[in-house]
Protein backbone atom coordinates (compact mmCIF):
# COMPACT_ATOMS: atom_id res chain seq x y z
CA UNK A 1 0.00 0.00 0.00
CA UNK A 2 1.43 3.28 -0.95
CA UNK A 3 1.61 6.01 2.21
CA UNK A 4 -1.43 7.55 3.21
CA UNK A 5 -1.20 11.35 3.31
CA UNK A 6 -2.09 12.97 6.38
CA UNK A 7 -2.92 16.92 6.01
CA UNK A 8 -2.77 18.69 9.76
CA UNK A 9 -4.32 21.94 9.67
CA UNK A 10 -3.72 24.79 12.04
CA UNK A 11 -6.45 26.93 11.97
CA UNK A 12 -5.25 29.49 14.48
CA UNK A 13 -4.11 32.93 13.58
CA UNK A 14 -1.15 33.00 15.97
CA UNK A 15 1.84 31.02 14.62
CA UNK A 16 3.24 28.62 16.92
CA UNK A 17 0.76 28.95 19.46
CA UNK A 18 -0.90 26.32 21.39
CA UNK A 19 -2.81 24.97 18.17
CA UNK A 20 0.58 24.33 16.56
CA UNK A 21 1.95 22.44 19.64
CA UNK A 22 -1.21 20.02 19.83
CA UNK A 23 -0.84 20.07 15.94
CA UNK A 24 2.77 18.62 16.46
CA UNK A 25 2.11 16.26 18.69
CA UNK A 26 -1.25 14.70 16.63
CA UNK A 27 1.34 14.48 13.22
CA UNK A 28 4.46 13.00 15.48
CA UNK A 29 2.19 10.45 16.75
CA UNK A 30 0.55 9.20 13.34
CA UNK A 31 3.55 9.26 11.62
CA UNK A 32 5.12 7.34 14.64
CA UNK A 33 2.11 4.52 14.35
CA UNK A 34 4.21 3.31 10.40
CA UNK A 35 6.69 5.65 9.30
CA UNK A 36 6.88 3.88 6.01
CA UNK A 37 3.11 4.19 5.16
CA UNK A 38 2.22 7.62 6.85
CA UNK A 39 3.44 10.65 5.32
CA UNK A 40 2.54 14.16 7.23
CA UNK A 41 2.57 18.14 6.62
CA UNK A 42 1.38 20.57 8.82
CA UNK A 43 -0.45 23.68 6.88
CA UNK A 44 -0.50 26.78 8.94
CA UNK A 45 -3.47 29.03 8.52
CA UNK A 46 -1.68 32.13 10.24
CA UNK A 47 -0.84 34.81 7.44
CA UNK A 48 -3.29 33.71 5.44
CA UNK A 49 -6.53 35.21 3.57
CA UNK A 50 -9.12 33.44 2.53
CA UNK A 51 -12.31 35.43 1.36
CA UNK A 52 -15.76 35.29 2.09
CA UNK A 53 -17.89 32.88 0.24
CA UNK A 54 -20.41 35.20 -2.19
CA UNK A 55 -22.86 33.13 -2.68
CA UNK A 56 -22.17 33.57 -6.75
CA UNK A 57 -23.33 29.47 -7.27
CA UNK A 58 -20.79 29.75 -9.89
CA UNK A 59 -18.59 26.97 -8.61
CA UNK A 60 -21.69 23.99 -8.65
CA UNK A 61 -23.92 25.18 -11.84
CA UNK A 62 -21.00 25.87 -14.27
CA UNK A 63 -17.41 26.15 -13.22
CA UNK A 64 -16.72 23.44 -11.20
CA UNK A 65 -14.61 25.29 -9.03
CA UNK A 66 -14.50 28.50 -6.80
CA UNK A 67 -13.84 31.73 -9.35
CA UNK A 68 -11.86 33.61 -6.59
CA UNK A 69 -8.41 33.18 -7.03
CA UNK A 70 -7.10 36.29 -5.94
CA UNK A 71 -6.56 34.98 -2.35
CA UNK A 72 -4.78 31.91 -0.42
CA UNK A 73 -7.85 30.06 -0.78
CA UNK A 74 -6.86 27.46 -4.09
CA UNK A 75 -3.10 26.62 -2.19
CA UNK A 76 -5.14 24.60 0.83
CA UNK A 77 -7.87 23.42 -1.38
CA UNK A 78 -5.66 21.34 -3.13
CA UNK A 79 -3.50 20.04 0.05
CA UNK A 80 -7.21 19.36 1.34
CA UNK A 81 -8.54 17.46 -1.58
CA UNK A 82 -5.29 15.03 -1.71
CA UNK A 83 -4.91 14.18 1.78
CA UNK A 84 -5.94 10.86 2.71
CA UNK A 85 -7.05 12.06 6.49
CA UNK A 86 -6.86 15.59 7.62
CA UNK A 87 -6.39 16.35 11.64
CA UNK A 88 -7.89 20.08 12.11
CA UNK A 89 -6.34 21.91 15.28
CA UNK A 90 -8.23 24.58 16.19
CA UNK A 91 -8.40 27.32 18.96
CA UNK A 92 -12.03 28.37 20.31
CA UNK A 93 -13.15 31.78 18.93
CA UNK A 94 -16.30 32.79 20.70
CA UNK A 95 -17.95 28.87 20.77
CA UNK A 96 -16.71 28.70 17.32
CA UNK A 97 -14.18 28.49 14.99
CA UNK A 98 -11.87 31.95 14.06
CA UNK A 99 -13.53 33.64 11.08
CA UNK A 100 -10.86 33.76 8.52
CA UNK A 101 -10.46 29.77 8.63
CA UNK A 102 -14.69 29.80 8.93
CA UNK A 103 -14.18 31.73 5.40
CA UNK A 104 -12.29 28.34 4.17
CA UNK A 105 -14.86 26.08 5.55
CA UNK A 106 -17.50 27.76 3.28
CA UNK A 107 -16.05 27.69 0.03
CA UNK A 108 -14.14 24.30 0.45
CA UNK A 109 -17.62 22.84 1.18
CA UNK A 110 -18.85 24.65 -1.57
CA UNK A 111 -16.95 24.38 -4.46
CA UNK A 112 -15.68 21.16 -3.70
CA UNK A 113 -18.44 18.99 -2.75
CA UNK A 114 -21.24 20.80 -4.50
CA UNK A 115 -18.86 21.97 -7.23
CA UNK A 116 -17.48 18.46 -8.10
CA UNK A 117 -20.49 16.37 -7.19
CA UNK A 118 -18.14 13.74 -5.27
CA UNK A 119 -18.03 12.60 -2.12
CA UNK A 120 -14.45 12.78 -0.88
CA UNK A 121 -14.25 10.01 1.76
CA UNK A 122 -11.30 11.13 3.71
CA UNK A 123 -11.13 10.49 7.37
CA UNK A 124 -11.26 13.74 9.15
CA UNK A 125 -10.10 14.65 13.05
CA UNK A 126 -10.58 17.72 15.13
CA UNK A 127 -8.29 19.26 18.40
CA UNK A 128 -9.46 21.82 20.22
CA UNK A 129 -8.37 24.41 22.92
CA UNK A 130 -9.12 27.15 24.64
CA UNK A 131 -8.76 29.40 27.94
CA UNK A 132 -11.00 27.33 30.22
CA UNK A 133 -12.06 24.07 30.65
CA UNK A 134 -15.28 24.03 29.29
CA UNK A 135 -15.72 27.51 27.23
CA UNK A 136 -16.31 26.09 23.56
CA UNK A 137 -14.24 22.77 23.32
CA UNK A 138 -17.15 20.28 22.26
CA UNK A 139 -19.16 23.29 20.13
CA UNK A 140 -16.06 23.39 18.13
CA UNK A 141 -15.66 19.47 17.86
CA UNK A 142 -19.18 18.74 17.24
CA UNK A 143 -19.63 21.97 14.80
CA UNK A 144 -16.53 20.04 12.61
CA UNK A 145 -17.91 16.37 12.96
CA UNK A 146 -20.78 18.00 11.02
CA UNK A 147 -18.73 19.76 8.39
CA UNK A 148 -16.48 16.45 7.99
CA UNK A 149 -20.40 14.45 7.27
CA UNK A 150 -21.59 17.21 4.60
CA UNK A 151 -18.02 16.54 3.24
CA UNK A 152 -18.92 13.31 2.26
CA UNK A 153 -16.25 12.20 4.35
CA UNK A 154 -15.60 10.07 7.71
CA UNK A 155 -15.36 11.83 11.44
CA UNK A 156 -12.93 10.16 13.73
CA UNK A 157 -12.97 10.77 17.59
CA UNK A 158 -10.92 9.48 20.51
CA UNK A 159 -11.36 6.57 23.01
CA UNK A 160 -12.98 6.54 26.24
CA UNK A 161 -11.88 8.51 28.60
CA UNK A 162 -9.75 10.52 26.92
CA UNK A 163 -12.18 11.87 24.06
CA UNK A 164 -15.06 10.88 21.66
CA UNK A 165 -15.50 13.73 18.89
CA UNK A 166 -12.45 15.01 19.73
CA UNK A 167 -9.24 16.09 21.49
CA UNK A 168 -9.58 19.23 23.88
CA UNK A 169 -7.25 20.69 26.01
CA UNK A 170 -7.28 23.96 27.84
CA UNK A 171 -5.28 26.45 29.59
CA UNK A 172 -5.80 29.47 31.36
CA UNK A 173 -2.05 31.03 30.65
CA UNK A 174 -2.14 33.68 28.10
CA UNK A 175 0.91 35.83 28.55
CA UNK A 176 2.64 32.84 26.62
CA UNK A 177 2.15 31.95 23.10
CA UNK A 178 2.41 28.40 23.27
CA UNK A 179 1.18 28.08 27.39
CA UNK A 180 0.68 24.82 26.84
CA UNK A 181 3.64 23.38 25.42
CA UNK A 182 5.62 24.85 28.35
CA UNK A 183 2.59 23.45 30.57
CA UNK A 184 3.37 19.98 29.07
CA UNK A 185 7.24 20.07 29.49
CA UNK A 186 6.13 20.66 33.28
CA UNK A 187 3.93 17.73 33.31
CA UNK A 188 0.38 19.42 34.43
CA UNK A 189 -1.78 17.24 34.39
CA UNK A 190 -4.60 18.53 32.21
CA UNK A 191 -2.17 19.42 29.45
CA UNK A 192 -0.57 15.77 29.66
CA UNK A 193 -4.02 13.98 29.61
CA UNK A 194 -4.83 16.35 26.81
CA UNK A 195 -1.86 15.34 24.54
CA UNK A 196 -2.42 11.58 25.52
CA UNK A 197 -5.72 11.75 24.10
CA UNK A 198 -4.48 13.41 20.87
CA UNK A 199 -2.66 10.36 20.07
CA UNK A 200 -5.16 8.15 20.61
CA UNK A 201 -6.85 9.87 18.08
CA UNK A 202 -4.12 10.30 15.89
CA UNK A 203 -3.78 6.32 15.77
CA UNK A 204 -7.55 5.77 15.24
CA UNK A 205 -7.04 8.71 12.40
CA UNK A 206 -4.67 6.44 10.85
CA UNK A 207 -6.17 3.40 11.79
CA UNK A 208 -9.16 4.24 9.35
CA UNK A 209 -7.56 6.01 6.63
CA UNK A 210 -5.72 3.02 5.29
CA UNK A 211 -8.65 0.95 6.06
CA UNK A 212 -10.45 3.41 3.99
CA UNK A 213 -8.19 3.38 1.49
CA UNK A 214 -7.61 -0.73 1.34
CA UNK A 215 -11.59 -0.76 0.97
CA UNK A 216 -11.53 1.41 -1.59
CA UNK A 217 -9.49 -0.14 -3.87
CA UNK A 218 -10.73 -3.88 -3.14
CA UNK A 219 -14.75 -2.21 -4.27
CA UNK A 220 -13.55 0.77 -6.54
CA UNK A 221 -15.21 -1.44 -9.78
CA UNK A 222 -18.57 -1.04 -7.55
CA UNK A 223 -17.75 2.39 -6.43
CA UNK A 224 -17.31 3.38 -9.61
CA UNK A 225 -20.40 1.85 -10.95
CA UNK A 226 -22.44 3.57 -8.61
CA UNK A 227 -20.92 7.27 -9.15
CA UNK A 228 -19.88 9.98 -6.62
CA UNK A 229 -16.62 8.54 -5.88
CA UNK A 230 -14.56 9.90 -8.22
CA UNK A 231 -12.82 12.55 -6.18
CA UNK A 232 -12.12 9.32 -3.63
CA UNK A 233 -11.25 6.89 -6.62
CA UNK A 234 -8.59 9.73 -8.22
CA UNK A 235 -6.89 10.04 -4.97
CA UNK A 236 -6.76 6.32 -3.86
CA UNK A 237 -5.00 5.95 -7.40
CA UNK A 238 -2.25 8.36 -6.40
CA UNK A 239 -4.12 10.93 -9.56
CA UNK A 240 -4.44 14.49 -9.55
CA UNK A 241 -7.74 15.44 -8.68
CA UNK A 242 -8.36 18.77 -9.98
CA UNK A 243 -10.74 21.31 -12.47
CA UNK A 244 -9.30 19.04 -15.29
CA UNK A 245 -10.05 16.14 -14.61
CA UNK A 246 -13.74 17.10 -13.18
Amino acid sequence: MKPIKVLGINASPRKKGNSHFLLEVALNAAEALAPDLVKTELYSTSGKLYKPCDSCDLCHTKLGYCRQTDDDFAELRDKWIAADAIIYSIPVYHMGVPGNFKNFLDRVGNSVVEGFYSKPRKVMATITQGTGMATGQESVMMYMAGHTIMMGCIPVGGDWPSAYVGAAGWTRVKKEKSAMKTLYEEGEEDTTFTVDSIKVLSKNVVHMAMVIKVGGKQLSKILKEDGGYDIFLRRIKGEKNDRKTI
